[in-house]
């Protein structure tokens, strides 16, 4: 117990921070006059808020500082414990769900997946739907992220949560000094964006309840909707179109935007290799997809299907998974490129999942390297990444990231198809899940959603989906002797 005592203790102050959280859908369902979901709010609020301070005042006399691995198991307990605190008041406020649903829907939103396990969205209480979006928010960049910009003010180092926490291999680049700067700094730059997401949804049509969630889970890239037709509610192009602006900017590194911010020269975005790679690939599927709906003639025209599918290629290919129709009905060729897109194409430091964009380029670089290498042996080939050479370390790390991760992905699919899924569900889903994509194929298609599963599948899918988060090391080595020895 003494070993877990900073750990819990920082795990305390988190839980009090989250509750905050519920305050959110308290002023939604007192503004919809839902007084009995209010009370359920409440409730929550002083339940996490009391639970954190507890366990905080049980552990206030702990005296061993953080160390760094200390980070990963925090982490680990943040992203387990947040969505049970969140599932409860599903509990009482959606009829006829389940603990396993409940806790599924919530690991979703704050991994920022966007897999529901509910249906009837548009008849469920306005204060449930906001509380389902507004996870998906605070889940964009991580509530670690949130909170380590306050604990060097409680004298708790936070520079191993970052590690463990911010999106891709290359964590040392910081901007600032300080972490709890470079926390500021990305939280101004994620509000602004999200204020002015806010507006633009507004200004498309949408009335405010519906613009502030559709800016908490297009910011967050998590994609959940308050209606089950999704963006088919809208039908609007304009409505479309903000989307796909807020997606695009929000699956490029907040990292950069905080660099453009700090310099005031927007050089440091445009010449990263990195995003220039996330435009070509987006902008080249949006085409080719386009050319596939028009020659088959899935839409009348080209425009149409030029809409359909920038629309859905930037959703998936953000791991955002936002639907305005089923696409699944497409030639296969489109909605299994998009699915493969989400599993790589969003940035790392963004808000979305995947094994993130860097890492595609290194390993393309590094395979590059060895075909020349096969030809000139004695070469002098360095991969390089915006004209430095990239470490011996890292290209290792990247490399063992993708064996873990491929390893990942056929252990869980096989696990699925034990459970009596079929082949083409088993796998998307698991594929959906790691990268936090959303909708996937089969029977968890656009159109249908993940309730069909049973108890069993959905506590693998929340496992799936607590893995892609938290970028599957951080929770993997948990499970290695070696980290628990002293």
């Amino acid at each position: 117990m003494d070993s877990l005592q900073p750990v819990l203790a920082v795990l305390a102050r988190v839980l009090m921070g989250f509750s905050v959280a519920f305050l959110v859908p308290l002023l939604w369902s007192l503004w919809a006059g839902e007084g009995g979901h209010a009370r359920v709010w409440a409730a929550g609020f002083g339940a996490t808020l009391v639970a954190g301070w507890g366990l905080g005042w049980l552990l206030r006399h702990h005296s061993r500082e953080m160390q760094p691995r200390d980070g990963f198991l925090l982490v680990t307990l943040v992203w387990v414990a947040l969505p049970a605190c969140a599932a409860v008041p599903l509990m009482w406020t959606v009829p006829g769900i389940e603990w396993a649903d409940a806790y599924f829907e919530a690991m979703s939103a704050l991994t920022a997946t966007g897999a529901t396990a509910l249906a009837g969205l548009d008849r469920l209480p306005l204060s449930v739907n906001i509380w389902r979006c507004f996870l998906q928010f605070i889940g964009g960049l991580g509530i670690i992220l949130l909170v380590v910009a306050v604990l060097p003010l409680l004298g708790l180092g936070g520079m191993q949560l970052y590690r463990a926490e911010t999106p891709g291999p290359l964590k040392d680049d910081k901007l600032t000094p300080r972490i709890a700067e470079t926390a500021r700094g990305l939280w101004t730059v994620y509000f602004a964006l999200s204020a002015l997401c806010l507006v633009s949804y507004r200004a498309a049509g949408m009335g405010w309840p519906d613009a502030f969630m559709y800016m908490c889970t297009t910011m967050g890239l998590g994609g959940f909707s308050p209606h089950d037709a999704s963006f088919a509610q809208f039908d609007s192009p304009v409505i479309e179109a903000v989307a796909i602006v807020f997606m695009t900017l929000a699956g490029v590194s907040f990292l950069r935007y905080f660099a453009v911010w700090r310099g005031r020269s927007t050089r440091v975005l445009v010449r990263d290799p990195e995003v220039q790679a996330y435009a070509f690939v987006l902008l080249a599927s949006v085409f080719a997809i386009s050319f596939v709906l028009h020659a088959h003639g899935v839409y009348d025209s080209f425009a149409a299907s030029l809409r359909a599918a920038a629309f859905h290629v930037v959703s998936l290919g953000t791991t955002t998974g936002y639907a305005a129709t089923d696409y699944a009905a497409w030639p296969p060729f489109a909605p299994v490129l998009m699915i493969f897109l989400g599993c790589f194409a969003s940035c790392a430091g963004s808000t979305g999942g995947g094994i993130k964009m860097v890492r595609m380029v290194l390993l393309l670089k590094q395979a590059q390297r060895e075909l020349v290498r096969i030809i000139h042996p004695r070469v002098v080939n360095p991969v390089t990444l915006g004209g430095a050479t990239v470490p011996a370390t890292v290209l290792a790390a990247v490399l063992a990231f993708m064996l873990i991760y491929g390893a990942s992905i056929i252990g869980l699919t096989l696990v699925m198809l034990l459970s009596g899924l079929d082949l083409v569900t088993a796998f998307s889903a698991v594929i959906v899940c790691v990268n936090n994509i959303g909708p996937g194929l089969g029977l968890v298609g656009p159109v249908s959603n993940f309730g069909v599963l049973n108890d069993f599948q959905l506590w693998v899918l929340s496992f799936a989906m607590l893995l892609g988060r938290l970028e599957l090391l951080s929770v993997l080595v948990l499970f290695t002797a070696r980290f628990w020895r002293k």
